[in-house]
């Protein structure tokens, strides 16, 4: 019985490790499951964080800053000595303070006016919080591209594999009535070494797509956070969307596109830094009160303290005019950085849609291409064997067919990674 059960046993967790070493995905969960396990998408959420505590910590200079203070001393003698008039003598008597003691003090300052530092500095702590939150679409939509590059090389190099497979079954019949042909006569044996050759190439495709196909699968693993190589997916050969339909107007794309955002908030952030260097050269008050306690000279003292604090620089305007020039032309390349890339996505944007429709129509034709090649490979068999053609024109028209199959699987993979890359780039922000 614990034989049996022992057996039980093993066979189950054979079944589980079967399970999970093969582990069948669509595209949309590979692209689910790389969104929760990037490194880079898990940083820039930490980034978001980051800047969320950043303008917390802005936000605190709204407030009074209160400082507390406290300390105990003691010498071997007064730090003060003095000799004063005794009455009771009418000789001198010596008068020691500040041989030991203790000193505690609280004060608050409360900000007034600060040239502005303040409230700008909180506006640019906002900024980076925006800038965190684009910068997160930004890696979503690259991870989002890289899942859908490695997914459809995968399906493109197993579909090779597979024309790969039909090639190899269509040479063994053609070597199969080639060898009927010797044995009548008519063909020589050097054909039948001809076809060896032609299998032993194809043997040689099929070692190197194996390969790549093992390579794009460690790639994909890794994306989207699972160990090994054995990963089988699924796809829908779907009817095709068509590129007019899913067509933005440039202009209106480059608005939607979260670059732009991020050169508006670029601008932005110039301006308030221009703000803040001019704060530096103005005035600063400040108002607070305080507490103090000693019993330095023994007795306990104590009293309440009332300040106002006013910092004007003088001198200091020499150096921050200087600096606000220098923001000043920040500011400037800020706005031309901008118009240029503005510029630049639009170009962007244009090539993406011709390279969508190009991509389209090349699947029209390969899809044609393959049905002319099927067609010529039926006839120049019927050729061959009625003896009108040769064995050189026959592996000609089989090899256009391979051709034509490997054409059309590209031309259809990258049809679909041209459609995402299209439709991210035209998404709104």
């Amino acid at each position: 019985m614990k034989r049996l059960c022992l057996i039980i046993m093993i066979v189950q967790v054979c079944i589980a490790s079967a399970i999970q070493a093969q582990t069948t995905l669509t595209l949309e969960e590979c692209k689910k499951m790389a969104i929760e396990n990037n490194y880079d998408l898990k940083n820039s959420y930490l980034d978001r964080q980051i800047a969320e505590q950043s303008r917390k910590e802005a936000f605190t200079s709204y407030f009074p800053q209160v400082e507390a203070m406290g300390g105990y001393m003691a010498a071997n003698k007064g730090l003060i000595s003095l000799q004063m008039p005794n009455p009771a003598t009418g000789g001198l008597m010596d008068l020691s303070m500040f041989k030991n003691g203790k000193t505690a003090a609280i004060t608050a300052m409360q900000p007034i006016f600060a040239g502005g530092q303040i409230i700008n500095g909180n506006k640019l702590a906002k900024i980076g919080e925006r800038v965190s939150a684009l910068q997160i679409k930004l890696t979503e939509r690259e991870i989002e591209k890289k899942t859908e590059l490695y997914f459809w090389q995968i399906v493109q190099l197993e579909e090779k594999s597979k024309t790969l497979n039909e090639m190899q079954i269509l040479l063994k019949s053609i070597s199969k009535d080639i060898e009927i042909a010797v044995k009548a006569g008519i063909s020589s044996k050097n054909d039948l070494l001809r076809i060896e050759l032609q299998e032993f190439e194809i043997e040689t495709s099929q070692l190197k797509v194996e390969n790549g196909l093992r390579t794009s699968k460690l790639l994909l693993s890794q994306l989207i956070g699972l160990s090994g190589s054995d990963l089988s997916l699924s796809y829908a050969d779907n009817e095709l969307t068509t590129p007019l339909d899913i067509y933005v107007d440039p202009e209106e794309a480059v608005l939607r596109c979260p670059e732009t955002s991020l050169l508006e908030q670029s601008i932005e952030a110039s301006k308030l830094q221009k703000k803040m260097e001019i704060g530096k050269q103005l005035p600063n008050l400040a108002v607070g009160a305080g507490y103090m306690f000693h019993d330095l000279m023994g007795d306990d003292f104590n009293a309440g303290i009332v300040m106002v604090n006013l910092s004007v620089p003088v001198s200091g305007w020499w150096k921050g005019s200087y600096a606000i020039k220098k923001q000043t032309l920040k500011m400037k390349q800020a706005q031309n950085t901008k118009q240029n890339n503005i510029e630049l996505l639009k170009v962007g944007i244009e090539q993406s849609w011709n390279e969508l429709r190009e991509s389209y129509k090349q699947i029209l034709l390969s899809k044609q291409a393959i049905g002319l090649a099927e067609e010529n490979l039926r006839m120049s068999r019927q050729s061959y064997q009625a003896g009108i053609m040769t064995l050189s024109e026959l592996l000609e028209t089989q090899s256009l067919l391979q051709d034509s199959a490997d054409k059309y699987i590209e031309a259809y993979t990258n049809y679909q990674y041209k459609m995402t890359e299209y439709r991210l780039l035209t998404a709104p922000n």
